[in-house]
């Protein structure tokens, strides 16, 4: 029986122009599993983003409650969910957000930072784990304009995984990156994902969607349908493609 990592219980998320109310998400309720790598899927406007958002407490909801490990996150001040963001989630994005005038090196420093303030020695010795693992450690004193985007984007993941989150959330990381760089990072989240990280991904691309062993499809802001797949296997790779795309075909993807 897998433990539930994350819960979202009837989620809404509206906006308002003056009176005028558009709904975003539809009262979403699912679990995200501790060990899964879930991914989220629908059309371009869907709400796949706004729902990663909402899930993680980066954004509000206008009703419904999300849980993490048994505490509602919408109950939390902003100043509590921040501190539960950087000591229990990370954060990979299509842009990856690094700090212009800050090196590889203190771009990954200063998230160990803040799940760690006090513990100095211990963070920088963790980041620079994490550039080897990387293999950007020849770079880690460059600024992110003197790196290559694969570069970036590597740090980006370091950065995010600095502080061991207990779910690692995803939006479109491979989305600007070319082929070769795309695979190194799906080759990353899936070692990881193998070694027992719960990631949860937003993405377009069947090639990142396949990676994932369930799939949530939205549409309109609501959860049409989901797909369960076994754990990725590079062997399996033409099948797990034409499973995928034979789904979506049906939803009228």
């Amino acid at each position: 029986m897998k433990n539930v990592i994350l819960r979202a219980n009837n989620v809404c998320k509206s906006f308002y122009q003056g009176s005028k109310e558009t709904q975003i998400l539809k009262s979403i309720t699912t679990d995200i599993y501790e060990g899964d790598f879930t991914v989220i899927m629908g059309a371009s406007g869907a709400g796949k983003s706004t729902l990663l958002y909402a899930l993680s407490g980066m954004d509000s909801i206008t009703s419904g409650e999300v849980i993490f490990k048994g505490q509602k996150i919408s109950n939390l001040s902003e100043k509590e969910q921040a501190t539960l963001r950087a000591k229990e989630f990370g954060f990979i994005f299509q842009q990856m957000h690094l700090v212009s005038n800050l090196t590889l090196f203190e771009n990954i420093a200063v998230a160990g930072y803040a799940g760690e303030p006090k513990d100095i020695k211990n963070i920088q010795d963790k980041t620079m784990k994490w550039l080897c693992q990387m293999n950007i450690e020849s770079v880690k004193n460059h600024l992110p304009s003197q790196v290559s985007g694969g570069e970036a984007q590597r740090a980006a993941i370091a950065r995010a995984m600095i502080n061991n989150p207990k779910l690692l959330f995803g939006d479109e990381p491979t989305g600007a990156l070319n082929k070769t760089n795309s695979e190194d990072v799906l080759n990353l989240l899936t070692e990881f994902n193998k070694n027992g990280q719960s990631i949860l991904l937003v993405t377009h691309d069947i090639k990142a969607a396949i990676r994932g062993n369930r799939i949530l499809y939205l549409e309109d802001g609501k959860i049409l349908d989901e797909l369960h797949l076994i754990s990725y296997q590079e062997d399996y790779v033409k099948t797990r493609e034409t499973k995928v795309n034979d789904w979506l075909t049906a939803l009228q993807w």
